[in-house]
Formats: structure tokens, C-alpha cells, sequence
């Protein structure tokens, strides 16, 4: 990211883990609880500006990163690198890069599948786990396999494992007009523009297509039961994650658990309805300083 691309008003920082260089974007007190925010696809950091301005308001040192294979500088080639124990592996040296022994997980989208499987295999990592669309990868797998309906709604999964280049070349043909409709107008103008620029980069997009391919199957992320306090948001009209596996992830949890559903929001929550969603998330992280 650009020094220049930085919105006002964040902290622009850089984390250095092993070889890779990610940015990311942090507000509020550098002495403040902290939160890591992990974003999806086909997003950024910047995907949690509302929702980051929020928790810096409210006293927390909010940090949200460009994941691996959305910061330029931490691009490996191989599709192994982005398997799930990887991307897990990142999230808890973001959070040591910043002195957190102990700290909050804000999640969407595939960020939260990361989620998931940090919060089964570390729960003494997280006070508190939040999660916006992504229902525990075991409920979403039980959901496919039963729900003819569910199973299709994550047929782009399976369009986006093929290793060919036929999933880039689609996306990205036509001014990259079937990742915009991706966003389903649900995403401001200038996010998306921003978000097509940056994917459009070489090699940019196929990292993180790699995320879908990595796993042995459309949906095989190891998660486990979760212990940790627990707050789960999903869109009525997501169009992806569908209404089964979104209300049965609570067989998952075995820590405090809310669920909660945002009728008419769609799968984008931080930036189509960031202020259903901070309300809840700020009252779940004050129950668990």
C-alpha cells in the first residue's frame, strides 16, 4: 500500500514474519486491548475501516493486516503456502509482532475460517473470538452434503480450485467485471476500485485464489470445538453461506455463545452495514477484557 493510499485516520505499519513483509492498518492507543481484524476475498485491510475507527474510538489498539498473498511482499508461490495452518501461523505472529500474549480476533469471510481454526488449536491465544458470514467450517461441511442448496451456493469454490488460470482469466477479463460483480453492489465504488487495482497486480490474484486451493477440499479447515467466548454475525441474504450452517455453528462452541442474524445484509457486513455489526462487536470485547 502506498504511504499516499493510507486512510486517514490509521496507523500505517509494516510486520515483519520470517521472510514476508505485511501491512497493515492499526487506530487507537498503542497501549490499548488489542484486536487483530482478519479480512476475506476478495478484500483488504481497509475492508475494516469503519469498523476499526470504532475500536480505536473505544480505547483498543485495532490492527488490521493484508494477509498473505494481498500484501505484495508476502507472496510465496506455492499453493502449500497458503494452507490453513500457514495463515494460522501468521495470525499469531501478528498479534507477538505487537506484544500480545492474549488478545481479541475480529474475522470475515475467509479470515474467519482462519478464525475458526486458530480459536479450536489456541484458545488460550483469544480472550474473546468474533466472527461476521463464516459459519464453523463443520457446519458449513455437514450443510453441503445434506442441503442440495447449500452445496451449490459454493460451487465458485470449486470454479476457483482449478489451478489452470481459468479462474483469474474470468475474474479479471471485461475491466475485471465478474470480480466486481463479486462485491454485488454491496461494497462502496471506491473499495472495489481499489480492491480490482490491487488484484490486478502479476500474481496477485492467483495468491489469493490459492487460499480456495490449498485445502484438500472445497471446505476441509481443521477448526474443532471452540472454548473461547464466542460472537457470530451472518447476513440473511448472503448468497454464499446459507441459513443451515449459519444456525447450527453454535453445536460447535462450547465457550459463551452469541449468535446473531442481520436481516437483509448480505455476506460484505464490515463495509455494507458497519454499524449494525460494531455495536455487538464492541459489547462482546467488554465482557471479556
Amino acid at each position: 500500500m502506498a504511504p499516499d493510499a493510507t486512510p486517514a485516520p490509521f496507523d500505517r505499519l509494516e510486520i515483519q514474519v520470517g521472510p514476508h513483509t505485511y501491512d497493515a492498518l492499526a487506530c487507537g492507543p498503542a497501549d490499548g486491548e488489542f484486536v487483530l481484524l482478519l479480512h476475506g476475498w476478495p478484500e483488504f485491510a481497509d475492508s475494516w475501516s469503519a469498523v476499526l475507527t470504532a475500536l480505536g474510538a473505544a480505547g483498543y489498539r485495532a490492527v488490521a493486516v493484508d494477509q498473505r498473498g494481498y500484501s505484495p511482499r508476502a507472496r510465496p508461490p506455492r499453493i502449500a503456502d497458503y494452507a490453513v495452518p500457514e495463515l494460522v501461523a501468521d495470525a499469531l505472529a501478528f498479534a507477538d509482532s505487537q506484544g500480545a500474549d492474549r488478545f481479541h480476533l475480529v474475522s470475515h469471510d475467509w479470515g474467519g475460517m482462519v478464525a475458526w481454526a486458530l480459536a479450536g488449536a489456541h484458545p488460550e491465544r483469544l480472550k474473546s473470538l468474533t466472527v461476521l458470514a463464516t459459519p464453523h467450517p463443520d457446519a458449513l461441511n455437514r450443510a453441503a452434503a445434506e442441503d442440495s442448496t447449500q452445496h451449490h451456493m459454493l460451487d465458485y469454490v470449486r470454479f476457483f480450485r482449478r489451478d489452470d488460470g481459468a479462474a483469474e482469466a474470468a475474474l479479471l477479463a471485461d475491466d475485471a467485471a465478474r470480480l466486481r460483480a463479486a462485491y454485488g453492489g454491496k461494497v462502496p465504488a471506491a473499495l472495489v476500485d481499489g480492491n480490482v487495482r490491487r488484484l490486478s497486480e502479476p500474481g496477485a490474484l492467483t495468491a489469493t485464489l490459492n487460499w480456495y486451493r490449498a485445502p484438500e477440499s472445497v471446505i476441509s479447515v481443521p477448526a474443532g470445538r471452540i472454548t473461547v467466548p464466542t460472537l457470530f454475525l451472518w447476513g440473511s441474504e448472503d448468497v454464499a453461506l446459507g441459513r443451515g450452517a449459519a444456525e447450527s455453528t453454535g453445536e460447535w462452541v462450547d465457550g459463551p455463545y452469541r449468535f446473531g442474524i442481520l436481516e437483509g445484509a448480505s455476506h460484505w457486513l464490515p463495509e455494507e452495514v458497519p454499524g449494525l455489526v460494531t455495536p455487538p462487536i464492541l459489547e462482546h470485547l467488554a465482557q471479556y477484557v
